[in-house]
């Protein structure tokens, strides 16, 4: 009998060891659940590369050659298609002669939610007639990133483009030096604003943030992110918002200097990385090569271990992989993002899950891209590193990005701040020929929207499609090239007008452009 009861003693102790030693795990090891860009290989195996999942299809994507029909539509330029830029009112604006107040707002979010929230909160100034205080950016929860407005945006540009909109300081005048992030942090404020639902009308803001700034001069809205409705709003405030997007928010001069240099080196320097390049016999030229010279085209790769976590997806890793992930997914979110219901085959057919390097590769391959392509590669950090990258890199050994195009010294002012590295790779992917992102984000979806402002070609993947062509292991080369070609006629550009509830951000069209 003590015996027994010393076993279960002992089993008990064992137990709770055990749960201790979970609880504790990412305390003494936190590099294990970190995201990726602050992580090292860990002892899960996810930077040791995973098998290719499309032997068949890398094969011949290997073996491709390409027409010169095919890469003359590849790079021509995006026809005009009768929509130009329009964010001037039919009327002179006008300031109003008394300001109600000034309106503060706390941003978070990486770079292109921080561009929506001050897009938004210009807009809400000027509904309310108010003066806006630059918005004060949140540190990156993810990434630590502690830029600040004027780190990434010219300030005093962003000031003079909007002089006639919308009155805006820098800081509040001494009367309110009190109302900082601090003193909004340590207690419930009768100037902050917390209660903005998404989305909110222009007469909610009138409703329930005119009374604060009338009573105390100032308001403080936090938390601030997707606070304005897209609908039913008046259009000077849409093209106000458009105005702030791709007129007024432009990059400081060092960020757009790295940009130039970056871009520059892109397509003109003869021969990139060399040292890569001699595994991999380029293929042959001629009137191909004299179509893409100077050419390049940028891939946004959005596989970093946040997306591959929330997605629930297989990527070819087996057991390590998935127990890496399901660990990060239960320490980042607490439970609140599980595994998903449906099967990996399901969320695939669905387009749900992110495309790999290998799986963006063999569409970029399949759309005509050849292994003289200057390849840019636009991301923060990709889940697996170098090893993930390999397949990518034997289709495109032209690859470059930041660190391979731009010295230590160039990219010292950027280094471990995740909002001005997006930043540089954002002014690079406006100036490239073309640009394709992996899978649907902000990033995308801003550049989707600012290339079509600008009538830039940009290739929107066709999830779905690739989903169902990825799961058919027998296809062939031949065949998946053309139900690619097929599925991507127009999905390189084309304006779509944006329907209700579709965000402005996105779909510039018929807010922010008129009928040429």
């Amino acid at each position: 009998m003590k015996l027994q009861i010393f076993t279960q003693l002992n089993h008990s102790q064992k137990s709770a060891f055990a749960v201790v030693f979970v609880i504790l795990l990412p305390v003494f090891f936190p590099d294990l659940f970190q995201p990726l860009g602050r992580a090292s290989p860990s002892m899960f195996s996810e930077w040791i590369a995973p098998r290719p999942m499309h032997v068949d299809l890398l094969e011949g994507a290997l073996q491709r050659q390409t027409s010169v029909e095919l890469q003359t539509r590849l790079w021509s330029s995006l026809a005009f298609q009768g929509w130009k830029p329009c964010t001037e009112r039919p009327k002179p604006p006008s300031l109003p002669e008394k300001s109600s107040g000034y309106i503060q707002v706390f941003l978070d979010g990486g770079l292109n939610q921080q561009k929506m929230g001050i897009c938004d909160a210009v807009a809400v100034a000027k509904i309310l007639n108010a003066t806006l205080v630059v918005p004060h950016f949140e540190v990156n929860p993810v990434w630590q990133d502690s830029s600040s407005f004027e780190d990434i945006f010219d300030l005093d540009h962003f000031i003079d483009a909007l002089r006639d909109e919308v009155s805006i300081v820098k800081e509040p005048p001494s009367d309110y030096s009190w109302s900082t992030r601090e003193y909004y942090a340590t207690g419930i404020r009768a100037t902050r604003i917390k209660t903005a639902p998404i989305h909110a009308t222009a007469d909610w803001y009138i409703e329930n943030v005119l009374p604060v700034l009338r009573s105390y001069g100032i308001a403080a809205i936090a938390p601030f992110s997707h606070r304005l409705t897209f609908n039913n709003l008046p259009s000077d405030i849409q093209r106000l918002r458009c105005k702030v997007n791709f007129e007024a928010l432009i990059f400081v001069p060092h960020i757009k200097e790295l940009g130039d240099a970056i871009i520059h080196r892109l397509r003109h320097t003869s021969v990139v990385n060399q040292a890569e390049v001699k595994d991999f016999p380029l293929e042959e030229t001629g009137m191909v090569g004299k179509l893409q010279t100077g050419k390049f085209v940028v891939l946004h790769l959005r596989f970093d271990k946040d997306m591959a976590a929330h997605s629930a997806c297989d990527f070819g890793g087996g057991k390590a992989e998935k127990l890496a992930l399901a660990k990060y997914r239960q320490v980042l979110w607490q439970g609140r993002v599980l595994n998903s219901q449906f099967t990996d085959e399901e969320l695939r057919s669905q387009g749900r899950c992110p495309l790999t390097p290998e799986e963006i590769g063999l569409l970029l391959a399949a759309l005509g891209f050849n292994n003289r392509t200057r390849l840019y590669l636009a991301s923060h950090k990709v889940y697996g590193g170098e090893a993930r990258l390999a397949t990518l890199s034997k289709l495109f050994p032209l690859m470059e990005d930041k660190k391979s195009l731009a010295s230590t010294e160039e990219l010292a002012k950027v280094k471990g701040k995740a909002s001005m590295l997006a930043s540089v790779d954002y002014y690079v992917s406006m100036h490239s020929d073309i640009f394709i992102s992996a899978s649907p984000g902000n990033m995308h979806n801003a550049l989707v929207a600012h290339r079509a402002y600008m009538n830039l070609k940009t290739i929107r993947p066709s999830m779905g499609l690739l989903g169902h062509l990825f799961q058919n292991k027998s296809i062939s080369w031949t065949e998946f090239q053309g139900a690619v070609l097929n599925g991507h006629k127009n999905r390189q550009g084309q304006i779509r007008l944006r329907k209700e509830k579709q965000s402005i951000y996105t779909y510039p069209a018929p807010d922010c452009m008129c009928r040429a």
